[in-house]
Formats: structure tokens, sequence, C-alpha cells
């Protein structure tokens, strides 16, 4: 019998596979109700297993009030009723897992709804178990107005709550209080919420907000990190799951990377690297790979068994809070002058075709930087076919609107005459005519182009299992990588202009050969062309000598 290690995970599945992050409310409807559900997720398994993905993650698709698209939860145990059942859910896990794909689901710890019955009996009486589950203050604190999430929608941190007579803390909305996650028994709770889901088929848990949830919090309590606390969750996880991973929303530092991996990698497996997100985004308005390349060498040390997720959009806003004043205005003026399409003073609220202007060329550019950057890509849905945006909506709903399937009524999305929430319909992004069935036959569509890239970043383990370095090119808009793993190595190659460039790069290999075109390049010096936003994937030392030493 195998001797089992709880800190180890055999695979490390997560460094070359593609996550597909969904909304079960806006994805597929089944029975007509006007919200997606699970089985209609279960019915489109086929959909995205034949594009090459790898896991989903699922938004919150707990019980909850739905005042925050299921941010606000409460109940953890169950599904909420308008997605299906508990029995719904473990079909469509069992049926994610015949097709090799692992689900990923939303672990949303840092506060609950106000309707959740913790809550519920917290404020009913100060004597009550569920009081210290919260963070309460007698008296309005001074500090009742600082660390809002959402400012210039939020009014505050702290809210009156007249049933108690008490001020409790929230760090996102007024109606979403903070669980005091020092204290133990909210703790042994997370670990219960997680091993109820760990035995319904979850392969692990993108973890919401993680630096509040390991925060300590209180009146005037300086929000100091807890880390202990993320090697107490890794610990239960290895130990109810071997092979189940815990991906981390924390917009953090680079500098303090370490302190979430760990640093032989026993808490974190995975976070999102929100560093080369943002500069990546300036690098696209700006042309200029300085900035990009400063936060790749930033985040380039991690543990053997850690990895970063890359993304270009998300379920929320494009947020630029880490950018200096003059590159945010940057980004702004390139991807997002209106104020319409600002959020938070921070960030975008558009989805990626709108900000690049629908131009195929910095579409597929984009697309290529975030499969050929070190670590893992995570997939928003619809950005596949290239689904747009709708301003009209508030806040970050302009980018959660429903699946578009096809040019049937509501996108194929649903048959009911009223949706949970708004298609896009008419325009240059309407259902109409951006839609998957389309796309599925033509060979020059964003859809076809997603699943060669897909392919193509499957059959390059180098970028998710090796090292790289950042290769000098003499020009600020062209940044040149390089991987290396087992004997083998790539070179990729992006041009960040509008107009044409060309470079020289040094290599040790005598051959680079183009995975995408024709085009190989030999010598030991390679003079490389490339038109406006273009990019080249290379092996490096020839096709031939790869095939005999490839190991994976």
């Amino acid at each position: 019998m195998r001797e089992r290690k709880p800190d180890v995970i055999d695979d490390l599945w997560y460094k070359n596979t593609v996550i597909y992050n969904c909304d079960v409310r806006t994805f597929m409807d089944s029975n007509g109700d006007g919200t997606g559900d699970f089985r209609g997720l279960k019915r489109r398994l086929d959909y995205l297993s034949s594009l090459g993905i790898g896991a989903v993650w699922l938004m919150p698709f707990y019980a909850s009030p739905d005042r925050d698209d299921g941010y606000d939860v409460s109940d953890y145990y169950a599904v909420d009723s308008r997605y299906g059942t508990l029995g719904d859910f473990v079909e469509f896990t069992h049926a994610a897992k015949q097709r090799g794909i692992r689900v990923i689901a939303d672990l949303v710890v840092n506060h609950t709804s106000d309707e959740h019955p913790w809550f519920k009996e917290a404020r009913a009486s100060k004597t009550s178990r569920k009081r210290d589950w919260y963070v309460w203050s007698k008296t309005r604190p001074k500090d009742w107005n600082r660390g809002m999430v959402f400012p210039g929608v939020q009014k505050s941190t702290w809210s009156h709550d007249p049933k108690s007579g008490e001020w409790y803390f929230h760090r996102f909305y007024d109606f979403q209080p903070d669980l005091n996650t020092s204290n133990p028994e909210v703790q042994a709770e997370i670990r219960r919420i997680m091993g109820f889901w760990l035995q319904l088929g979850v392969s692990g848990f993108r973890m919401d907000a993680v630096p509040f949830v390991i925060s300590k919090k209180g009146p005037g309590q300086k929000p100091v990190e807890q880390y202990d606390m993320l090697r107490d969750l890794r610990a239960f996880l290895s130990w109810r799951t071997e092979d189940a991973i815990l991906l981390a929303e924390a917009n953090v530092l680079p500098r303090t990377n370490f302190e979430y991996f760990g640093e032989v990698g026993e808490r974190m497996q995975m976070m999102f690297n929100f560093d080369v997100n943002q500069h990546l985004f300036y690098a696209l308005a700006a042309h200029d790979k300085g900035p990009l390349e400063r936060a790749l060498v930033a985040t380039h040390d991690r543990p053997q068994t850690a990895q970063w997720g890359l993304f270009l959009r998300n379920n929320d806003e494009l947020d630029l809070g880490r950018l200096t004043e003059a590159q945010r205005e940057k980004v702004f003026q390139e991807f997002a002058p209106d104020k319409s399409m600002q959020l938070y003073d921070r960030g975008i609220r558009r989805r990626l075709p709108p900000m690049l202007k629908d131009d195929k060329r910095r579409l597929r550019l984009a697309l290529s930087l975030l499969f050929s950057l070190p670590g893992t890509p995570v997939v928003r849905y619809g950005d596949e076919i290239g689904m747009g945006d709708d301003l009209s909506l508030p806040e970050r709903k302009a980018i959660r609107t429903p699946m578009q399937w096809s040019s049937e009524p509501n996108a194929g999305f649903s048959k009911a005459r009223r949706l949970a929430a708004k298609v896009i319909s008419g325009g240059p992004y309407g259902y109409e005519t951006v839609n998957a069935a389309q796309q599925k036959y033509e060979p020059e569509s964003m859809l076809s182009w997603t699943g060669r890239i897909i392919r193509m970043r499957k059959e390059c383990p180098e970028i998710g299992w090796g090292d790289f370095q950042v290769l000098e090119t003499g020009n600020r808009a062209v940044l040149a990588m390089r991987y290396e793993w087992r004997d083998n190595a790539m070179v990729i190659v992006h041009n960040l202009a509008g107009e044409p460039q060309e470079v020289r790069l040094r290599t040790k290999e005598d051959k680079l050969v183009n995975l995408f075109a024709t085009g190989d390049s030999e010598g030991k010096s390679h003079k490389i062309s490339l038109e406006p936003y273009g990019f080249r994937w290379y092996r490096a030392g020839g096709l031939d000598y790869l095939l005999r030493r490839r190991e994976y």
C-alpha cells in the first residue's frame, strides 16, 4: 500500500491545465425558468471538453438572497434552488470527471449574507453563541469609512444594527457582515464547508478575498494577516483529498507572495497574478514592455509546487490599483475613455473585445500572452467567442451577461420570456452575430482560434512546469521570453505595437522551429520580423531533437 503524503500532490495537475471560469446562473438554462442551472451546465460539458478545458471554476452557487450575484451566502451547505439540487450538483461533478474536467468551487468565507441564520442569531442576543462569529463595536469606530472595497458605491465599512444596538463590520456591502475569522469556531466551520464540497466531488477552491479572510478584524484594529490560517486550511485540504488545490484571490505586492504560497509551498498552491495582469494591460495600452518585464521578474520566484493563475478578464472590474497614476490614466485613455466604462476609481468594467476595439490582431496577441506567460491560463466564459459588455447595466453586471450560444431567441441560453440576467442583443456584440454555434464552423473565428491556442499551450509543458527568463530585444515594444524544462526549451516573442518590428535574438540552439506557421530560424543569432501585434512561438533546438528528448 502506497504511503500517503498529505502535503504533496503527485502530478501537480494544475501546472499544465486550462481553467474555465463560468457562472451557473448565466451559462445554460435547462428548464426554461430564465436562470442557468447545473443540468444546463452539465449539457455543455462536451463543449468545454472539445475546447480543451481541464478545470471549471464556478462562481458562487450556494443558497443566497442574490443581492451580490451569490457572494452574499445564506447557506454554505445548499445549492441555491434556482440552480437545482445537491443531486444535480453531484451529477454534474460526476459527468465532469468522466470527461477529465475538474471542478473548482468558489469559497466565499470572508463574509455572509445578513440573512444567514448565523448572523440572525448573532444580532438577536449579545450572549448568543454566534455573537463572536461576527465583528462588533459598541460605538461607531473612528475608521468607519476607511478601507472600502467599492468606493463611490459603498458608504462605509461599519453599519449600525438596530436589533442589537451595536455596529457591525463589513469590508464589502452593508448586507455582507464580515465573519470573525480569528475565532477558532469559525475556522473549524470553514474546514467543515470545504470537507462537505470535497466529498461531493470538487477538486479545490478559489478562495475569495484571501487577505481579508486572514486579517485580524475589529474597531481600530490594523489589518494584520494571520498567515498560519492558510497552512491550516492547506493541511486540512491535503488530508481530506490528496490532489485538491487552493487558488487564492490575493491582490498583494510581490514581496508578500511567499507569505501566501509558503516558503516551501505549504500554503496556497495557486495565486492569481494581479501584478502581471495590471502591467500586461499597460503594456497593451502603451506598447511598452518595461513595467510588464519588471512585474514578471518580481513574481518569478515561487516554491516548486506553486503556480500562478493568469487571466485577462475576470468576474470583477479590471483592477488597475497597482499601477502608477500616470500608467492608470494611460490605460483608461486607451481602453475606457468614458467615465461610464470605469468603476470604483481604479478599474474598468468592460470585456476584452470592446476594450481592444474588436481588432482581431490585438485579441489574438492578448490571448497569446495569456497562454504563454508563466502560469496557468484562466479563461472567462464568453471570452472564447469574443463576447462584449452591456454598459447600461450597473457596476460589474455589465460583464455578467448570459452566455451567447446561438442566434436563437435569448442567445440559446433560455426559452423563458423573462431572464435572470439581460442578454446582449443588437450591435456588434449582440448574440445575433456573436455566438458559439456560428463560430464553431468558421476556421478563423475567435472560438476556433481559442481552441487552437489551448491545444498549443497543452503541448508546451515548458510554460507551466519550466523556469523562464526575459530575453533582451533592444526594443521596448517587443517582449521575448525563454522557457526551459527537462532539457527542452521554447522562445516566445510578442510585438506589442501596431507597427512592424524587427529584432535579433541570440540563443544556445542553432534552430528555432515556428509552432504556429512556417518560418523557422537557423543560426546562433536569429533575425525575427514581426508584423503589427504579431507573435511567434518557437521550439528551440529543432523538432527532431525535441521529439527525441521530450520526457513528459
